[in-house]
């Protein structure tokens, strides 16, 4: 742990926050000239920091305290019945790993998605340089998996791989595609991916009671979350 308390971290100005309306948020990023080997980014990630292009972060809002660090142990995660039948529906889709996302199709599939799906979100209207300084701006540990239906391209998830566990990033798909709930698809994909690579975690971001978006992370279970400095069980009623 001594390597991080050497690292530099800079703070920007209170800004609108992009989950809970007429809320301040304030955002901590370590130095982006700081160099990261995955034992570092591993380090970081368990107290809470996520990668977003280039820059390593974690929410530290003064009166908020509702971003709270969220992954799976995935040794003892089991499919709900709803998750099982997903699960099962999506098993012609095929997964390959892709180097490069950077292409027309994939920003095409991308833009399509924040049209039909996050129109109401700070990342509308989708804009090519946005997507590529986001999302094509891998570090070294990051994959890329193409999800294919018949040779056409439905989905991609980027995932950065750490020393124990996975880093669920940003996943994007056909919005037209609803029947197939591709997002929770996804998840449970990464899950086994992880257990395939023999990694403990699913690494989810940041969960959010208060915001539909963010709380469905509860559905889950179990579910790890970072408080007070450490890693507990989301307990069912919370």
């Amino acid at each position: 742990m001594s390597e991080l308390s050497e690292i530099k971290l800079y703070s920007t100005y209170p800004h609108d926050c992009s989950y809970l309306p007429d809320r301040q948020a304030t955002t901590l990023f370590i130095d982006p000239k700081t160099p990261v080997t995955r034992e570092i980014y591993t380090r970081l990630s368990e107290i809470g920091f996520r990668r977003s292009g280039t820059h390593i972060y974690r929410p530290r809002c003064e009166s908020c305290q509702a971003c709270i660090p969220a992954r799976i142990p995935v040794a003892s995660f089991k499919r709900n019945r709803n998750q099982q039948r997903c699960w099962t529906k999506n098993q012609d889709i095929d997964a390959l790993h892709v180097g490069d996302i950077s292409h027309d199709e994939y920003y095409e599939l991308y833009s399509r998605y924040i049209n039909g799906r996050h129109a109401d979100g700070d990342m509308y209207p989708p804009d090519e340089e946005q997507y590529q300084s986001f999302l094509c701006s891998p570090s070294p540990e990051t994959l890329y998996a193409g999800f294919h239906l018949a040779g056409e391209l439905l989905g991609v998830a980027v995932i950065d791989v750490l020393e124990n566990g996975l880093s669920a990033i940003y996943t994007f798909y056909e919005p037209k595609q609803d029947t197939r709930s591709l997002g929770k698809f996804f998840i449970l994909w990464q899950i086994e991916h992880a257990r395939a690579l023999g990694l403990d975690y699913l690494y989810l971001g940041y969960w959010i009671a208060d915001c539909q978006k963010m709380s469905y992370k509860s559905h889950y279970r179990p579910l790890e979350i970072y408080r007070d400095g450490r890693w507990t069980l989301l307990e069912s009623d919370e």
